[in-house]
């Protein structure tokens, strides 16, 4: 259940007797405010309030009153102010809490309620309503006779409704309307405060691309394998692994990209992604295949099957492209690298991840775990998947895949004249979500 918070906005305390103040430039940030007003009258009065300076017949109340022997009530409609009850005497003091409630709601009427006593030994209770729909911005607070003396005081605070504590700790905790998220970027643990039906969800991290050599590009990486575990019983702690994304394959000419690390979720776990293939070499298998090397080395196997797509084969001069979570890398062709395999933006059980991801600056547009591009010979190297797959390059390091996407990084090229090393994977992510 939610639980509030009271911030302190404003105080006043009167230095010198006056007959109207203003608390103004009231901040928005909250759901409803509470005025505390200890009141000295210098004569008896009725105090009075007034919002966002509006002195047309739009407030409305109805008062209770009591002093230990009798009681009355009462009320006032289509009036310029909330005329608070107050029987002050001289020196003598008056308290109230005033809750308004919504106020920076622009849908709805405002409901104003106070309660108050006097050292004239009463006490009394007034809801009000202000016929506005515009949020409140000022407070003008009066009195219908005489001044507030010195040594009142009114404070004014806000209240901010708050989400309870999550059901479990570890990772980075976030919430929306119906799910709490654990988002694990590097290892640790999650521990439940109680018993809990979870979705688990795992990526590992996605392979390294290989340097480019002789007169050809190299395979490029692939994406970290990706699983959904629905609805899983959890009570007890449990360790999680986010695994690292695989090295870059560096010079000398030609050296494969390794394979990413396993994520883990107790023994729920996502197999790393494949490196790409060096020259004359295959692509590693792994959860999806890195791409083929020079000249015409065959695509890693998706292994074990269902968590991602085998890698793309390479081509005479152009390295394969890295297989990715939704779609397999494609092979490498005369003047152009391979394309890496699509990231996805839903699992099957899980729904969709775009919003999950953009919330947490996670993923590319809301995708993850894409294949990294094959590098070319002398022209530009092929595109990776949607979801942070890196682009290959015909010249120079290829760019590494983003941190915690799980993606396979670019395969490297030749210009004719120098080549480059690959890209490093991303590394993984494990995220927990269970019902609020």
């Amino acid at each position: 259940m939610a639980t509030n918070t009271y911030v302190a906005l404003d105080k006043v305390t009167v230095g010198t007797a006056v007959s109207t103040l203003t608390l103004s430039s009231i901040s928005q940030g909250y759901t409803d405010l509470v005025l505390i007003a200890n009141l000295l009258p210098a004569s008896s009065a009725r105090f009075k309030m007034q919002v966002n300076g509006d002195t047309g017949s739009n407030y409305s109340y109805t008062v209770l009153t009591g002093n230990g022997t009798a009681a009355s009530s009462g009320r006032e409609s289509t009036i310029n102010n909330f005329n608070f009850y107050w029987n002050g005497i001289p020196s003598g003091w008056s308290n109230y809490t005033i809750n308004l409630q919504n106020y920076s709601n622009t849908t709805t009427y405002k409901t104003v309620l106070m309660r108050g006593n006097s050292t004239a030994v009463e006490t009394f209770a007034q809801a009000c309503l202000w016929r506005s729909t515009a949020a409140i911005t000022s407070i003008t607070l009066f009195s219908s006779v005489g001044t507030f003396d010195v040594g009142s005081t009114f404070s004014l605070y806000g209240i901010k409704s708050q989400e309870a504590s999550a059901y479990a700790t570890g990772g980075m905790v976030t919430s929306d309307s119906t799910y709490w998220y654990h988002t694990f970027l590097s290892s640790g643990t999650f521990t439940p405060k109680q018993s809990l039906t979870a979705d688990v969800l795992v990526i590992a991290g996605g392979g390294g691309g290989s340097s480019g050599g002789g007169s050809g590009g190299q395979g490029a990486g692939g994406a970290g394998g990706v699983l959904a575990f629905a609805s899983q019983a959890l009570s007890s702690s449990y360790s999680v692994t986010v695994g690292a994304g695989g090295a870059a394959g560096t010079q000398p000419a030609g050296t494969a990209g390794t394979s990413g690390v396993d994520s883990q979720f107790g023994a729920l776990t996502a197999s790393a992604g494949g490196g790409g293939g060096g020259r004359g070499a295959a692509g590693s298998s792994g959860g999806s295949g890195g791409g083929g090397g020079t000249s015409i080395q065959a695509g890693g196997a998706a292994s074990p099957s269902g968590q991602g797509n085998a890698g793309g084969s390479a081509g005479v001069n152009s390295g394969g492209g890295g297989g990715g979570s939704g779609a397999i890398g494609s092979n490498g062709i005369a003047g152009a690298g391979g394309t890496g395999g699509a990231g996805v933006n839903t699992v099957t059980n899980w729904g969709s991840l775009a919003a999950l991801f953009t919330a947490t600056g996670l993923g590319v547009s809301g995708y993850i775990a894409g294949g990294g591009g094959g590098g070319s010979y002398l022209v530009a190297g092929g595109t990776g998947g949607s979801g942070g797959g890196t682009n290959g390059s015909n010249s120079g390091t290829a760019t590494n895949a983003a941190a915690n996407t799980g993606s396979g990084a670019g395969g490297a090229g030749n210009d004719g004249s120098s080549s480059g090393s690959g890209g490093t994977g991303g590394s993984g992510v494990v995220i927990v979500r269970y019902a609020k």
